[in-house]
């Protein structure tokens, strides 16, 4: 019966989250995305220090936690030129010409997919231990992740179409992507002492790619447009997103 929760929860979780960001996400027009990847930014910067950093701090020492970061960040730059080298082979390649195309090649839409997939196979191993301790706790874990999960899935649905996926297709990643709670809470059922011993580890690994996707890969956009009141609209959605993971961690913080 536990194991039955902890599938549907894991489940539901994962694709109401999605469902919700999506609703938003794939109703904003085309031309809006470019403006509003400022807002995604705030929303994997707030995700990132104040949700996902504090947590891999309070399971490892400092030292460990920030090497495990900066580890993740080189990981995930090597990612990035492996990428890179997958679509261009020249020098005079699209990819390297700074007039390029508003989108990245799906640079930054492949780095947070495979950070997603980590996060929710945490959140699912989270909500395992939750229903492990009782049935009224694993389901305020599962509401609180989702209320947790929906500011950063709306961020991560606007990367995957600034970096020139379809809405179908950005859709149909990240469903697949939220399959990963599912396998996390069926293998935190079964073996939760040993997966638990590497959750703050993969914290790391998650808080490097939303650092690095958003500072490596979406602030030098911002910078094409220097004009007042570009640089105004960019900030103040910067701090939208950044205040909407803070609302959801005070509203429903676990």
């Amino acid at each position: 019966m536990t194991l039955a929760w902890i599938v549907g929860a894991s489940l539901a979780g994962g694709l109401l989250s999605i469902g919700l960001a999506a609703a938003f996400a794939l109703t904003v027009r085309a031309a809006w995305v470019p403006m509003l990847v400022s807002f995604a930014i705030g929303a994997l910067l707030g995700a990132a220090f104040l949700e996902v950093i504090p947590h891999a701090f309070e399971r490892l020492d400092a030292h460990t936690a920030a090497l495990t970061i900066l580890a993740g960040i080189f990981v995930f730059f090597i990612m990035e030129k492996l990428v890179l080298w997958r679509h261009c082979h020249t020098e005079d390649c699209e990819a390297h010409d700074q007039h390029a195309a508003d989108h990245d090649h799906g640079r930054s839409g492949t780095m947070i997919l495979v950070g997603d997939t980590v996060h929710n196979f945490i959140d699912g191993v989270l909500i395992a231990a939750a229903f492990l301790e009782s049935t009224q706790l694993g389901v305020i874990t599962a509401i609180a992740i989702v209320a947790h999960e929906i500011p950063q899935e709306v961020g991560d649905f606007l990367i995957l179409l600034h970096s020139g996926y379809s809405k179908a297709r950005a859709m149909v990643l990240n469903m697949i992507s939220s399959l990963a709670s599912l396998v996390g809470g069926v293998i935190g059922y079964f073996a939760l002492q040993s997966v638990s011993g590497a959750v703050p580890y993969l914290l790391g690994i998650v808080a490097a790619s939303m650092i690095y996707v958003a500072v490596a890969d979406l602030i030098p956009g911002l910078h094409k447009r220097t004009e007042l009141r570009a640089t105004v609209s960019q900030a103040l959605l910067i701090a939208l997103g950044v205040g909407s993971i803070a609302l959801a961690r005070l509203a429903f913080g676990h």
